[in-house]
């Protein structure tokens, strides 16, 4: 095992982390425990494989995990580490788009996250998230769609619906 290429996808993770759990405390413990499931479960690696994906689907694991012992379902800041490092960006808009992706679902927002902000490819993603390539790419249209009109207003933050 070459602990380098394990090191080198920390920040990655770290930025995913924070995405996720929206604080900077909360993310490092996300990314210990999912390095320290890495290393336990490193047989596991296929060579040859992407390790990246690899260790990304560890995070998401550890992270749904973590999610299911607190209860919490609600994703806090979930794109703050991304909206941080933005060139000269309109704080306003930058606040708009955080708050937009914060109302999106999980499976729409992470799928946005690994894709748009991480830059995974669609079957990275696919790898990382344990669902077919299909799937991604259905939710990050969805999710791309819904982030539009978040954005343009034309979707109201509750979006009810009246039922008669």
């Amino acid at each position: 095992m070459d602990s380098a290429e394990i090191a080198a996808h920390i920040p990655r993770l770290r930025r995913y982390a924070r995405a996720l759990a929206g604080d900077s405390h909360r993310a490092d413990d996300l990314v210990q425990d999912t390095l320290e499931r890495a290393l336990a479960k490193f047989h596991l690696w296929r060579r040859g494989s992407d390790m990246r994906a690899w260790m990304f689907a560890i995070m998401h694991n550890v992270f749904v995990n973590q999610l299911k012992q607190r209860r919490e379902i609600a994703l806090d800041e979930a794109a703050e580490a991304g909206l941080e490092s933005a060139p000269r960006a309109d704080p306003l808009e930058l606040r708009d788009l955080d708050a937009a992706l914060r109302q999106l679902p999980a499976e729409q927002r992470e799928v946005l996250l690994l894709v748009g902000l991480e830059q995974l490819s669609y079957a990275e993603a696919s790898q990382a998230l344990g669902v077919p390539v299909g799937t991604v790419m259905s939710r990050l249209s969805r999710g791309r769609e819904r982030l539009r009109a978040l954005m343009s207003g034309a979707v109201s933050a509750n979006n009810l619906k009246l039922v008669k």
